[in-house]
């Protein structure tokens, strides 16, 4: 790897930890947003259009409507696979909320995060729990989402503790709730393996089936670098990847 490419993505990724690269490279749209005000100012419409008021939004007029494919695809991934199933209920572990939310409209979902959600929903129970101690029974569980959230345990960016091996015991845990016949859906990033401190950490393939040995591989899909999904692969067809997701379906 060369210097500019291990460089160049450090720099971004701790500029904008304080600074959002959007919004610099959206500046030069702040002369055309200005002309649209007083153009629109003009207008004389119904409503008051006062400068004190003005709310910028100079990154948004793009050609396209922007997604993040890793959460978009993984949340429809799971969404058909429960349609699917329709199991009669449904446990989910620190997945996106807004995943759950729509979820819970069709499956009565118990929703687990080690800071709980506050929110109040016919068909979701939100339950605080610590996904490396889960407060539920061996075998117990027919249906179990967690997306997206063991690359990040045990390296304190929810306040959690700081623990090397926190994805392996998630893990454990994971398989260890899981009924006889039960399902798992999992997903995590996957490619170059490395801890991105403390935002994450990335698995090869191999290494996930590894941690989650005790159950069954039933389906896999991914999306790749350039944010495209590639359903129903085998394990041993996934490319070199450096930050993909891996969906991940597994039966006890």
């Amino acid at each position: 790897m060369s210097l500019s490419h291990a460089v160049f993505p450090f720099f971004r990724r701790w500029v904008s930890v304080f600074v959002d690269p959007r919004l610099i490279l959206a500046l030069p749209g702040l002369p055309r947003f200005v002309l649209n005000w007083l153009s629109f100012r003009r207008q004389n419409g119904e409503m008051s259009v006062a400068w004190r008021d003005t709310f910028p939004r100079l990154d948004d007029g793009v050609a396209a409507t922007p997604f993040d494919p890793h959460y978009f695809y993984q949340g429809n991934w799971l969404a058909r696979r429960l349609a699917r199933s329709a199991p009669s209920q449904h446990v989910d572990i620190g997945s996106s909320i807004l995943t759950v939310g729509v979820l819970s409209a069709h499956v009565p979902t118990i929703f687990v995060d080690y800071r709980p959600l506050k929110a109040r929903q016919s068909g979701l129970t939100s339950v605080a729990g610590d996904i490396t101690r889960l407060p539920f029974a061996n075998k117990s569980l027919a249906s179990l989402s967690c997306l997206h959230v063991i690359e990040h345990i045990g390296l304190g960016r929810y306040g959690d503790p700081l623990d090397a091996l926190g994805a392996r015991r998630a893990a454990l845990e994971l398989q260890r709730v899981v009924a006889d016949g039960g399902k798992l859906y999992l997903s995590t990033p996957i490619g170059r393996e490395r801890v991105c401190f403390n935002a994450h950490r990335v698995f090869s393939v191999a290494t996930i089936l590894a941690m989650f040995s005790e159950l069954r591989l039933t389906e896999l899909s991914y999306v790749d670098d350039e944010g495209v999904l590639h359903q129903g692969v085998a394990p041993d067809r996934v490319p070199a990847l450096d930050y993909g997701c891996g969906f991940f379906e597994f039966i006890r």
